[in-house]
């Protein structure tokens, strides 16, 4: 997956742990996108990558404004933000990590 958000230029990918931390995924994936086109195109890539590797039941999420699209792949959850909306949520907070430092630096 993180191969996927790679050739697909993704920003400022994280990864979070979430096994044995709650009981809804084990994989939180964090990521961002440069407009609104780009986070459609990666949400859609994804998910047809995922879908080829047998993963059943992949939702998608946000679509129609793609300021926040949410890829939900059952253990595995992939938010994929624009720059500002990523910063104004941090949802990395919510599970004790920073948010990355580019991040921080689009919103100064």
């Amino acid at each position: 997956m993180e191969r996927s958000l790679d050739e697909d230029q993704a920003d400022d990918v994280t990864v979070i742990d979430l096994a044995g931390k709650t009981t809804f995924a084990d994989y939180m994936v964090v990521a961002s996108g440069r407009n609104t086109r780009h986070i459609a195109a990666i949400a859609m890539k994804l998910s047809e990558r995922m879908k080829e590797a047998g993963i059943r039941g992949v939702e998608i999420e946000g679509l129609a404004q793609c300021d926040w699209v949410l890829v939900d792949a059952g253990d595995i959850i992939v938010h994929l933000f624009r720059p500002e909306v990523r910063t104004f949520y941090n949802i990395e907070k919510m599970w004790g990590l920073d948010q990355p430092d580019s991040a921080s630096r689009l919103s100064a």
